[in-house]
């Protein structure tokens, strides 16, 4: 569920009036007091120039991944920023990336704690916001057993085939309308796909249904919106009331309890119906898994309570939503833009899956180059950037400099993975890079290369969202010829201006001309 975010001048637009800019002032000179008097015993990281109450909050723009990266540039990969009253720590090297990943992991396990992630996840209870320790663990452990591993995710092709067939039918109906001329919006198709999938993987049927019936649709794409969002708490917490009095705060509490009480209306119905039949032993989705350990089944994990399994499920959606279709609009953007490599791509899946009358998802296996794309495009256009913020849990030294604990921590990885001294003209969609070094992968062993960030809080659900992304992506190479509809020409260059969010979007969605290919016969 990819969601656009308005664009500001800056992420300043989010703090306070002027008329409370004293206010500010006198509540945060005691902090910028304390905090200079240790920071002269200590050796920081360098820094720029800071402007009096708000720091470095000018600093961000309206991409900040972008403007990371330009001060990196002038103050080199390391560099402390002060947001406000939160000191932020920005790496943007493959050196650093491993003393951050690596060298002290532990140290830096902890996750950054938005005002609205404490709120709409549970207090942060939940498995990808929560800080390190064993709590963390077990359900972690959980997910990566009993709900994102390679055999589950194979479980449920059924489903990806139902929903991918569903799509295709949609678009062939567009086509046979208007005769070929046709402009369908491919980024709402993709945003609806992957949606299908996720919500029937997660709760066993679609939500989104038009009969009146629970619909997660619009609570999803709030609890994304609200997840992006800062607060005036987040940058100067002694001032969190304002996030009351401007709004903010109700809302999210408005969202949660809408999320909540859906939640628990599934649950409810679920156990009925489990009392009622018992659990079915094949293609059991998430929840009734989740339920089957909270009732015992997983004797080897520590008990789940009500809201732990409502969280692990608020998770699954914020993580899985709009990483596919983000990523598939990426691609299909840059492939537009890449006549030889759409090209090149196209006749790779005709090739593998001939004249069969599906594409399976074992065909996938033989489909070299295709991968190829789907990797380059995790490499220009991570779906989040930044990955998801950091937090120290103690006071640590990376390359000789001091960093404090409960220091906020950015992982830049949409520079390192630009980065002219690793990627050769690490700034062109080249496909074929990944056919010399097929080694490279993106599961956070090789920190070039960090779509999913790495280490023990890494993504865990790469298997996940990979096997909707290559299955939907091979399947609309296969069956359709896109076009650009206002020239009728194969390709021309598309919009790939950027808008920032929980995760990072075009700005412009593709409404493309589909045509259904020829094959030589009916399909």
């Amino acid at each position: 569920m990819a969601l656009q975010v308005e664009p500001s001048s800056s992420l300043l637009k989010q703090l306070p009036t002027p008329s409370i800019a004293i206010l500010i002032f006198f509540l945060s000179l005691l902090f910028v007091l304390s905090y200079k008097r240790r920071k002269n015993k200590l050796n920081l990281p360098p820094s720029p120039p800071k402007l009096p109450i708000i720091g470095n909050l000018h600093q961000l723009g309206t991409l900040p991944h972008r403007s990371f990266q330009a001060l990196s540039r002038k103050y080199g990969p390391l560099f402390l920023l002060q947001l406000g009253q939160t000191p932020t720590l920005l790496v943007s090297s493959v050196d650093l990336a491993k003393e951050v990943f690596k060298t002290h992991d532990v140290a830096f396990s902890d996750k950054s704690q938005t005002t609205a992630m404490k709120i709409i996840m549970y207090g942060c209870t939940d498995v990808a916001f929560t800080h390190y320790g064993e709590e963390w663990r077990q359900k972690r452990k959980i997910c990566v057993l009993d709900l994102l591993s390679v055999k589950r995710v194979r479980s449920f092709q059924s489903i990806r085939e139902e929903e991918v067939s569903g799509m295709l039918g949609a678009i062939r109906e567009a086509c046979s309308e208007s005769k070929g001329s046709s402009c369908v919006n491919l980024s709402q198709i993709l945003i609806e796909t992957s949606n299908n999938i996720v919500s029937r993987c997660v709760l066993g049927k679609r939500y989104d249904n038009p009969d009146g019936g629970i619909s997660f649709g619009e609570l999803g794409r709030k609890m994304m919106k609200h997840l992006a969002t800062f607060t005036v708490g987040d940058f100067f917490p002694l001032l969190g009331w304002i996030d009351v009095l401007t709004g903010q705060i109700p809302e999210f509490k408005a969202t949660f309890r809408a999320l909540d009480s859906f939640f628990d209306q599934l649950i409810a119905e679920r156990t009925r119906i489990v009392k009622r039949d018992g659990y079915q032993p094949h293609n059991k989705d998430f929840l009734e898994t989740l339920l089957q350990i909270q009732d015992g089944a997983g004797k080897q994990y520590f008990q789940l309570t009500h809201d732990d399994v409502k969280a692990i499920l608020m998770n699954i959606f914020a993580g899985g939503s709009d990483t596919t279709s983000t990523l598939l609009e990426w691609a299909f953007a840059a492939l537009l833009n890449s006549p030889d490599a759409m090209k090149r791509v196209q006749e790779e899946v005709r090739r593998v899956v001939g004249y069969k009358l599906k594409v399976d998802e074992n065909d996938l296996n033989q489909m070299n180059y295709l991968k190829c794309v789907v990797k380059e495009t995790l490499r220009l256009y991570p779906p989040a950037p930044l990955l998801t913020p950091r937090e120290t849990s103690s006071d640590v030294k990376v390359k000789g400099f001091d960093i404090p604990s409960k220091t906020r921590v950015y992982v830049n990885a949409w520079a390192i993975q630009r980065d002219p001294e690793i990627w050769t003209r690490a700034e062109e969609f080249l496909p074929e890079r990944f056919e010399d070094q097929p080694e490279v992968d993106f599961k956070g062993n090789d920190l070039q290369f960090i779509p999913f960030g790495s280490g023990r809080r890494g993504c865990i659900g790469i298997s996940f969202a990979l096997a909707s992304t290559e299955y939907m992506l091979a399947n609309l190479l296969y069956w359709f010829d896109w076009k650009i509809p206002e020239t009728g020409k194969p390709m021309q260059d598309v919009d790939m201006s950027e808008v920032w969010g929980l995760t990072v979007i075009k700005r412009v969605p593709l409404h493309l001309q589909p045509q259904l290919h020829s094959f030589g016969y009916e399909p």
